[in-house]
């Protein structure tokens, strides 16, 4: 038998759906390449929350009910473990289950670093450091700071493909940072069958889990200064935006320019992991998104696993360019921008043959973001079988 861990942050951050997704996708891929996957998460004392974001007690936090509804939601219940602090309580299989099952384990894909309690980090044969935040996790390595936890790994990956280009400014600290694709698993999201009932649409952050990062003299932004730049967008094409935004109340002006630019504004709590988040991007015309502003600026090549999501739903992306045209075709299915005008045309350009694009971006995430491939060409490089490799598509 085949063992993989998967570690990452999801009781981390309650009802954020499409964090959830993003471990959902490591965890259901591996499982359909045959492997047997236990998920881990570690969680700390203060982040423990009840439902008003009072810190908690750990067995009656927000966190763990999250855990649990997206573990049975799932069919994980028997392969997932919320281990609090140090192991001090646990939440699913024990720590004693956990050290047997990371003794014979084949792989550890380590999130973030996320997972750093030695007795389950250390003894998988091949351990893999998975790097979402480009930018972030490299910057703050370079700093010296903790929370990058990159040490004791034997590979990195990072979908910031543009990392170690002479085009990108983001230091590489010394570490052979491999480019990967974010990958999806297709039959969780397939092709959408009905006609769309929103605008363009995107599932956002104003601000981010970080503040602004300041290295080299320089400060990088974030979301937030990135689509100020672009707030006149729903008034010069005429078309219908939507965001489920997460912005604090106290962000009157900025929640006043974009209501007042035309842009519609949901609730974040609607999309938790449950189908709804799945469900809102498969009923949006297309998603219309920028980045971080650290992304940009570095020239990161950063691809976001959302907007893999709405190319597999058959949805097409129109999404800032952070250097990711290096490696992706774009202009069907997938179209880039840099510019407010460039955003404006290609709003008409994807409007005028909506349906050639909505086909184009269905066999661009078949051909760049199938969990399979994705999974597979990775697994390749470590020198690690694939235990279905006959049945994989």
């Amino acid at each position: 038998m085949s063992i993989a861990i998967v570690s990452g942050a999801l009781a981390n951050k309650p009802g954020n759906g499409g964090n959830a997704w993003t471990r959902l996708q490591w965890i259901l891929g591996l499982r359909r390449l045959g492997f047997h996957v236990y998920f881990v998460e570690q969680i700390a004392r203060e982040t423990c929350v009840d439902s008003r974001g009072h810190v908690a007690q750990f067995e009656d936090s927000r966190n763990c009910e999250y855990f649990r509804q997206v573990s049975r939601q799932f069919g994980l219940s028997e392969t997932t473990s919320l281990i609090f602090e140090q192991g001090e309580a646990v939440v699913g299989l024990s720590l004693a289950k956990l050290s047997d099952v990371a003794q014979q384990a084949d792989v550890l894909i380590n999130i973030s670093g996320h997972l750093t309690l030695a007795a389950i980090k250390d003894p998988p044969r091949r351990k893999i450091y998975f790097d979402d935040d480009p930018g972030y996790t490299q910057f703050w390595h370079a700093s010296g700071n903790a929370a990058a936890r990159m040490d004791g790994h034997d590979a990195y990956y990072t979908v910031g493909t543009c990392i170690g280009k002479p085009s990108c400014s983001v230091p590489t600290g010394g570490i052979d940072w491999k480019p990967t694709f974010p990958l999806v698993v297709l039959e969780q999201w397939p092709a959408a069958t009905v006609p769309p009932t929103r605008g363009f649409t995107t599932v956002a952050s104003w601000r981010g889990a970080y503040g602004r990062v300041q290295f080299a003299g320089r400060s990088f932004g974030q979301k937030a200064h990135e689509f100020r730049k672009f707030s006149e967008l729903p008034q010069r094409t005429g078309e219908r935006f939507e965001i489920i935004l997460d912005i604090h109340s106290a962000e009157t002006s900025d929640i006043a320019l974009l209501e007042r630019q035309g842009w519609q504004l949901a609730d974040p709590a609607h999309a938790a992991v449950s189908d709804y988040y799945r469900t809102y991007i498969q009923r949006s015309t297309a998603e219309f998104s920028v980045a971080q502003g650290i992304y940009v600026e570095t020239l990161s090549g950063w691809f976001s696993d959302r907007t893999a999501c709405y190319l597999a739903s058959g949805r097409p992306a129109l999404v800032q360019d952070t250097g990711f045209s290096q490696w992706l075709p774009v202009g069907e299915g997938l179209l880039a921008f840099h510019t407010i005008q460039d955003a404006v045309e290609s709003v008409q350009r994807l409007m005028s043959s909506y349906q050639r694009h909505c086909r184009a971006a269905r066999e661009f995430a078949v051909k760049y973001f199938d969990s399979d491939r994705v999974l597979g060409r990775i697994l390749d490089e470590i020198g690690l079988a694939i235990p279905n490799a006959g049945d994989a598509r």
